[in-house]
């Protein structure tokens, strides 16, 4: 149970890292096409290769056994055409949403951009709420007011206000919050039954092409590429693209998604932690009691289902 639980973890603190190699990129002069698309080509070659790895995998294990196990292990890993437009369908909400969040951090602190894009966790409950017309479970509804106060704290507009910030940054960063909820929704309903190292490979082709779209790769003609571009764009497509669905993979199935939801709010402290250490941002000590109320406030719903499952046991 340890090994998923720390799989798991560690591929939520990866996307913690990424706006601190953002930030470094834009001091460097990469433009927002250069990095995101640098990224998103670098994200494909590595899952590609992963989903070719688990082919070969397949394969010879399903060659040494029988003819229906070898059929099976090649169904998981076929999809036909129609499939694989909807996975690179549902991939694109990933490229607006690494869009919008890396052009916010060229306006707004990252420790506050991490925070933007986590009110994710709020719009999800709002949208799900809508589509199935049934209001939130009260554990939800206090978890809802645990995190809009934590993030008040931890934007430091208690202390400072509003004023001080960007509203083009905080847009921006709302925005990616949208698109980051749009993607988990529809991520999880694109051919599920397929592999998920063939699903990854298929959602970062359509999420690349979309920024190749908007952003036409100039990076591949003018060497730019072979320049510390290249090592933003391996950093950000391992820690981006690569470990954490890798190891979400690997771990969510055993320890159910409650604890997964838990452990993936390290993504957050583990940004601004970063944003001080590396960045030299300024975060007080009331902000960082924010970031401990909004961890609290995403764990709030899944201790309330084990203490009432755990009070039944008992009765």
């Amino acid at each position: 149970m340890f090994k998923h639980i720390a799989a798991v973890f560690i591929g939520a603190a990866s996307y913690g890292v990424l706006s601190t190699f953002v930030v470094l990129a834009y001091d460097r002069g990469y433009s927002l096409g250069e990095v995101v698309g640098s990224q998103q080509m670098v994200g494909f070659l590595l899952t590609a290769m992963f989903a070719w790895y688990i082919r070969q995998r397949e394969s010879t294990g399903a060659w040494r056994r029988n003819e229906s196990v070898r059929s099976n292990a090649r169904g998981l890993t076929q999809l036909t055409w129609t499939q694989r437009l909807i996975l690179m369908a549902a991939g694109m909400p990933t490229a607006i949403t690494g869009l919008f969040y890396y052009h916010s951090l060229r306006y707004i602190p990252a420790s506050l951009a991490i925070l933007l894009l986590f009110q994710f966790t709020w719009i999800g409950v709002v949208v799900q709420a809508v589509r199935q017309r049934k209001r939130p479970s009260l554990a939800v509804l206090i978890s809802l007011l645990i995190l809009f106060t934590g993030t008040m704290l931890a934007a430091g507009l208690l202390e400072q206000g509003a004023g001080r910030f960007n509203m083009i940054g905080i847009a921006l960063g709302l925005m990616a919050a949208v698109s980051y909820t749009l993607f988990l929704l529809l991520s999880g309903k694109a051919v599920p039954e397929a592999h998920p190292a063939y699903r990854g490979m298929w959602m970062m082709m359509g999420a690349m092409l979309m920024v190749f779209v908007l952003f036409p790769p100039r990076f591949l003609i003018d060497g730019s590429l072979w320049s510390d571009l290249m090592l933003f764009a391996l950093l950000l497509g391992v820690f981006g693209a690569l470990l954490p669905p890798v190891l979400f993979a690997y771990g969510v199935p055993h320890i159910g998604e409650g604890m997964a939801a838990i452990l993936g709010a390290a993504e957050l402290p583990m940004a601004v932690l970063l944003s001080t250490l590396v960045l030299r941002e300024d975060i007080t000590l009331l902000q960082w009691g924010g970031v401990a109320i909004i961890l609290f406030g995403v764990a709030y719903p899944e201790l309330m289902r084990r203490r009432r499952k755990g009070a039944a046991a008992v009765s």
